[in-house]
């Protein structure tokens, strides 16, 4: 059974403290401590959080000597976006039609007051 890259994008991305380390990736390249530093939890609870991301393909580490560098991988959150720019134009299209839609009554209502 194949796994379901874009459920694992999204569930990867559905913890505040994963999305905060991604925005901090988002900047540049950190180490695991680096990353670690905002927050309140150790370094294996750190190191948990980036397993997930590394694991829906969202970070990649590389170590240098020994310090492990963690980067930001850029095609899981482009498989997303284009998955939810199908519903964003679906949800323009429809709100441009209410929009309409509302218009016309609005305008017929008025030819109607006396």
């Amino acid at each position: 059974m194949e796994t379901d890259l874009l459920s694992t994008t999204f569930a990867a991305l559905a913890d505040p403290t994963r999305r905060a380390i991604l925005e901090r990736l988002a900047q540049g390249d950190a180490t695991v401590g680096e990353l670690a530093e905002p927050f309140a939890m150790t370094l294996p609870a750190i190191s948990k959080h980036l397993s997930v991301l590394e694991r829906a393909g969202l970070v990649a580490k590389s170590r240098d000597g020994q310090r492990r560098y963690c980067r930001i991988t850029a095609t899981p959150l482009k498989n997303a976006n284009a998955w939810l720019d199908e519903y964003r134009r679906h949800w323009e299209a429809n709100l441009g039609q209410l929009d309409a839609y509302l218009t016309r009554i609005q305008h017929h209502t008025q030819e109607d007051t006396p």
